[in-house]
Parts: structure tokens; sequence; C-alpha cells
């Protein structure tokens, strides 16, 4: 990207081209499932301390993977807010089995 976006609808498709890698987007998926178990664990149990844990292992997975697999700089450090939504977004069409369809569109193919 030449600058920087200043939509979200701007900021999907750059998001999706810094995750190119499985094993980037694998590490996001671990990170985000495992930070929503611990949040939801943590509010069942009434625990704040669930709150930074949560946000420490979706981090932590999805940066290693960028650090490790894509050897890029996490989108979040420049876009927080957009990168979080990204994150689950990317995880729920994976889920959902649209994830490749989708970055084929945004690719143009």
């Amino acid at each position: 990207m030449s600058r920087r976006p200043t939509s979200y609808a701007e900021f999907w498709p750059y998001y999706l081209a810094e995750h190119r890698g499985t094993a980037t987007r694998v590490c996001h998926y671990l990170g985000s499932g495992l930070g929503l178990v611990i949040l939801l664990a943590g509010l069942v149990a009434a625990d704040w301390r669930a709150l930074p844990a949560a946000l420490l292992v979706g981090y932590g997975f999805a940066w290693l993977g960028h650090l490790v697999f894509e050897r890029n700089r996490p989108a979040t450090l420049r876009y927080p807010l957009w990168s979080f939504m990204s994150d689950f977004r990317m995880l729920a069409l994976f889920l959902a089995g649209r994830l490749e369809a989708e970055r084929k569109r945004q690719r143009g193919e």
C-alpha cells in the first residue's frame, strides 16, 4: 500500500495482504480463539486478570506469526482497532469456509 488507509474498506485488503502465509493465519486463529476462551473463562469466574491474559495470548500468537513466518510488522502497531476487528473478521470467514474466496476477491481473481 503506497499510502495509509483512511477507511476500514481500504484497510481490509491491506490486512489480508499482510497475512498471505497459512502459518501466519493459523497463529492468528490460535491466538484469537485462545484469547476468547480465556476471556470467557474470566467472565464466568469474575476474574479481571483474564482480560490482560487474553490480550497477551491473542497478540502473542499473532505477533509470533508475523515475526517468524510472515516476516513483516504487525498492522496492530499502526492500526490497532482495525486490526483487532480484522483478526475476528478473518477468523469468522475462515470458520465459515469463505476466507479463500474473500482473499481471491480482494486480489481481483
